[in-house]
């Protein structure tokens, strides 16, 4: 019986060995071949029991590649980069275990990532996409679909999502509501006419020029640092969130321009803004400019009747009330809601 079942064990070795991966695009395939990483027998195929067995990256950029036929065997891989190539599609239901994957500069038009849910990293910039579906992706810290043919982008799933570029799409809704942790978001020529980022404590950075926006409320926004919200339609824009002196007086780093129907723009600190910030004829900067984008409360007033039974941060913890900081009430009829109190 061991006999029998060494015999197995050693034919099927040799077997597997004997297998080739099928890799119809010579480019492709060379690029496999002359990884020694991979082809580690450095014969002239990838056999299948190699491919299996390699858990790094794939790197293969700027290869004139046309096909990744051949990637479903490598089923273990944790990054693949692939930008400045020829592909059209790719099919990565196989690659369970990807961590990293970057796609920019391809002329891909639809992307399934349903199965990937381990992504980290997700970059795709410069495709001829129009649909893509993330899945229940909650791994996810970046993802650059900047430069394609987007409508929408569901990232509600994407809970610990840090850094979001969606760029030069024509995207009309973004809904940022369970992104908490989001720090920096470039979603500049859309056709976006609202952005309700209130949710959205974290975010350190905003790039959303080159919109329809006609309104745009960063009072909850405490760690603004870097703002462009030019070439849009705003008629009020509120900047009063108690953090104005941490946006730089650089002129490259705060943009509000060309917003021709903008008069009132709400501050912490007139005199600082007007000595730092360069605006139109047009504009002016008061401390309450008493229009739609006004909140000279700074509180989001709690909706529910019921007995408040427990705080939480925004990680799940049980706290006590912080000022100046995201969190979740919970009520004794097992609802929820997000509250931010701030105080200057």
């Amino acid at each position: 019986m061991k006999t029998t079942l060494l015999f197995l064990s050693v034919f099927l070795s040799v077997s597997l060995f004997g297998q080739n991966v099928y890799i119809p695009d010579a480019n492709f395939k060379e690029v496999l071949i002359n990884d020694n990483e991979i082809n580690t027998n450095n014969d002239s195929e990838i056999q299948i029991i190699e491919a299996e067995s390699f858990n790094g990256t794939i790197e293969c950029d700027y290869s004139s590649i046309q096909d990744l036929t051949g990637i479903e065997a490598f089923s273990s891989i944790t990054g693949l980069w692939c930008s400045n190539n020829e592909l059209t599609s790719i099919n990565l239901a196989s690659n369970t275990s990807l961590e990293t994957l970057v796609l920019n500069t391809n002329q891909i038009t639809n992307l399934d990532l349903s199965n990937n849910s381990e992504l980290r990293i997700l970059r795709f910039a410069h495709n001829l996409i129009s649909n893509i579906d993330i899945g229940q992706n909650t791994a996810l810290t970046e993802i650059n679909c900047n430069t394609n043919q987007l409508n929408i982008i569901d990232v509600s799933q994407n809970l610990n999502l840090i850094r979001l570029n969606c760029s030069h799409n024509q995207i009309t809704n973004l809904d940022l509501s369970n992104n908490l942790m989001l720090e920096a978001l470039q979603c500049g020529t859309n056709n976006l006419t609202s952005l309700d980022l209130n949710q959205n404590i974290e975010l350190q950075v905003l790039h959303c020029s080159v919109n329809n926006l006609e309104s745009l409320d960063l009072s909850q926004n405490v760690n603004l640092s870097f703002l462009y919200c030019n070439n849009n339609l705003l008629n009020c824009l509120n900047i009063r969130n108690g953090n104005n002196m941490n946006i730089s007086n650089n002129p490259t780093h705060i943009i509000l321009t060309n917003n021709p129907n903008l008069t009132c723009i709400e501050v912490d600190d007139v005199l600082y803004s007007t000595q730092n910030w360069y605006i139109e004829s047009q504009m002016f900067f008061s401390e309450d400019c008493n229009n739609e984008c006004s909140n000279t409360s700074g509180l989001n007033e709690l909706t529910s009747s019921n007995n408040l039974i427990q705080i939480l941060d925004v990680m799940g913890r049980e706290t006590s009330f912080k000022p100046n900081t995201p969190l979740i009430y919970v009520y004794d009829d097992g609802s929820i809601e997000k509250v931010f109190s701030v105080e200057y």
